[in-house]
């Protein structure tokens, strides 16, 4: 029963194709359309499908995608597994809730923190028991190269550099890439240490475009032994949504 899943992001839209919990096929776009949903159908045989968006408008090929296969609209009531403590549900981004639910399935039993990457950093713990409070939200990579510019008259546009590895710069660009780079670092390090106090299970999960930096980032800390890097795993836990939704 091939599954197409649809996580609809600030930036791309990623699609892909499951199998059970096989990942068989995925891809991102800029933007999707009719033509590649027709694809997707008639190739993998799909027989349901379900679409996150973090946008509030509809897409221009949905009617179609409804009109030949089961649609689920992924939300926070249809959950299964997770204990959703957020004070306020409705304005928690799809996003982060489902790579928690992909964090506690792929991963039940086990304390986790899931690390985010993408247009922003985002945090979110998802306890052993499956109970989930919250997180943190904070500019990502690309934003934070990208405002240092646009709110200077003097700064220029720099770019991340996965081979910079200096506390200090010796020119204005190098400064710009030790404040962001080192930056994050140092955040991601007391997000993590925050989190772990005293636990004896955890894992780190990575996620998102800027995972694997962040991974290069974290590879000589104390924590590299507890990271996993799922670079699916929003997609993954859309996908164990449908096993646990009645149609």
């Amino acid at each position: 029963m091939p599954v197409l899943v649809v996580d609809i992001g600030n930036t791309f839209t990623k699609t892909a194709i499951f199998e059970q919990d096989e990942l068989v096929y995925t891809d991102h776009f800029k933007t999707l359309d009719a033509a590649l949903i027709y694809t997707f159908l008639t190739k993998y045989n799909v027989d349901k499908a379900i679409i996150s968006s973090v946008k509030k408008e509809s897409q221009e090929w949905e009617p179609q995608l409804k009109g030949k296969v089961p649609v689920i609209e992924f939300n926070a009531e249809m959950i299964t597994g997770i204990n959703n403590h957020y004070r306020t549900p409705q304005t928690l981004g799809l996003d982060r809730l489902a790579a928690v639910v992909g964090a506690h399935h792929l991963y039940p039993g086990v304390n986790n923190l899931v690390i985010d990457g993408g247009t922003c950093i985002t945090y979110d713990w998802v306890d052993a028991d499956g109970n989930y409070f919250g997180g943190s939200i904070s500019p990502g990579l690309n934003m934070r190269y990208n405002a240092l510019n646009y709110y200077t008259s003097a700064l220029p546009v720099v770019k991340q550099d996965d081979d910079f590895d200096s506390n200090t710069g010796n020119d204005t660009e190098t400064a710009i890439r030790s404040g962001v780079q080192n930056g994050i670092k140092f955040e991601l390090l007391g997000f993590i240490n925050s989190y772990a106090g005293n636990q004896q299970q955890l894992n780190i999960i990575l996620t998102g475009g800027d995972s694997i930096f962040f991974d290069t980032l974290l590879k000589n800390s104390i924590f590299a032994p507890y990271i996993k890097n799922e670079p699916y795993l929003v997609l993954k836990g859309l996908n164990a949504a449908t096993q646990k939704h009645n149609d």
